[in-house]
């Protein structure tokens, strides 16, 4: 079956999907005709393997060794249940500030915040913070948006300009080339809407963070 199929049936963006096979986790045979990649139930079968492991936090290279028989599953749990232990301490640390500090008279205007921060910094040089760090999806659409309006604008000033000669001037060119012409400038317009468009789904399905997640 073809990649369109194999997204829909597993749940994973095409994204997702050739960003494992990039990372040596699928291998998916060639057809020789046109080179478009065809799946088989084996690869259905590790792709809904590994979304499973990426949902209970297993990591690439985790699971790259996994593929390669590096490690076992039962290890791999092991470590991970060793790194979630780890996690539930800071959080644990967290909770006992927060709670201290429901539990005192400090205001928010007079914080004795050089109490805490000693805590809060080992825990960040551990990599552990509780601030959001994913980036807004609304400033990357818009970033996505714009460049495309821009760019649209650029191809478009010359049929726009040949569009007003063609209305307006006395020498007006064949309209059956001026057709041609048109629609020639068309085909970018519509690449360029097409992929907002799928840039705008990637960005609201979160798979321009398919590294981390998937």
């Amino acid at each position: 079956m073809f990649i369109n199929e194999v997204e829909h049936i597993v749940g994973l963006s095409k994204k997702s999907i050739r960003y494992y096979e990039e990372n040596g986790l699928l291998n998916p045979k060639r057809n020789k005709e046109n080179d478009y990649r065809i799946y088989n139930e084996e690869d259905i079968k590790k792709l809904k393997t590994i979304k499973f492991l990426r949902e209970l936090g297993v990591s690439i290279k985790e699971l790259q060794d996994l593929n390669n028989k590096k490690i076992t599953l039962q290890n791999c749990m092991k470590e991970r249940l060793n790194k979630i232990n780890t996690e539930e301490e800071k959080y644990q640390k967290i909770k006992n500030i927060c709670l201290k500090l429901s539990e005192s008279e400090d205001t928010f205007d007079n914080l004795n915040t050089p109490e805490h921060f000693k805590e809060i910094n080992i825990l960040n040089k551990e990599g552990f913070t509780m601030r959001n760090t994913k980036t807004n999806k609304t400033k990357k659409i818009i970033g996505a948006v714009i460049p495309s309006i821009i760019f649209g604008i650029f191809i478009m000033f010359i049929p726009t300009i040949i569009t007003i000669f063609q209305l307006k001037g006395e020498d007006q060119i064949p309209w059956l080339i001026y057709g041609f012409i048109i629609m020639f400038f068309m085909f970018p317009i519509s690449g360029i809407i097409y992929n907002l468009i799928i840039r705008i789904r990637e960005i609201n399905g979160g798979e321009e963070d398919e590294a981390s997640k998937y």
